[in-house]
């Protein structure tokens, strides 16, 4: 188990690095194809197919998400954001897609977001589901669970 946790726990901070320095075709190669990314608003235990999202994105929307990103016209990125990430109180969980070979890893954040307007902070926890494939650990889904998601907030245009 512990092999288990380290290899997740590394896979983890790869997908914060890569989405930190923007490097958005690798983060993108992360995903399954079945990949589903939420990051729920209005609190923690809403249905997102009943109540509105942050971003409740399929596999199609992620990668719409990314040429978006990578075309330098998102105006509210211009200039981009200065990210770095804070991972901490990682652990195997229940995985949310229910197969029985993917793993579920949960993981406290805390994102120091960088823009003209100032300094923001972001916090809250992450649930990763992974899954083995040929070319290793990919995402079936990430949920984030942001501390404030049931105040208002500002303009959130970068990879959470």
């Amino acid at each position: 188990m512990p092999d288990l946790l380290r290899k997740a726990e590394e896979f983890v901070f790869l997908e914060a690095r890569l989405a930190d320095e923007q490097r958005y075709l690798e983060w993108e190669e992360l995903w399954t194809d079945d990949g589903v990314y939420w990051v729920p608003a209005g609190g923690d235990g809403i249905d997102p197919t009943r109540a509105m999202s942050i971003i409740f994105d399929n596999r199609a929307r992620i990668a719409t998400r990314i040429k978006q990103l990578g075309t330098g016209k998102r105006h509210s990125q211009t200039p981009p954001s200065r990210l770095r990430r804070l991972i901490s109180n990682v652990e195997l969980i229940e995985p949310e897609t229910g197969q029985p070979d993917d793993v579920g890893v949960g993981a406290n954040f805390l994102i120091y977001e960088s823009r003209e307007r100032g300094v923001t902070l972001w916090g809250g926890r992450s649930r990763h589901t992974l899954r083995r494939t040929g070319a290793g650990w990919r995402m079936a889904r990430k949920t984030v669970l942001l501390v404030d998601n049931d105040r208002p907030l500002p303009t959130m245009s970068f990879l959470v």
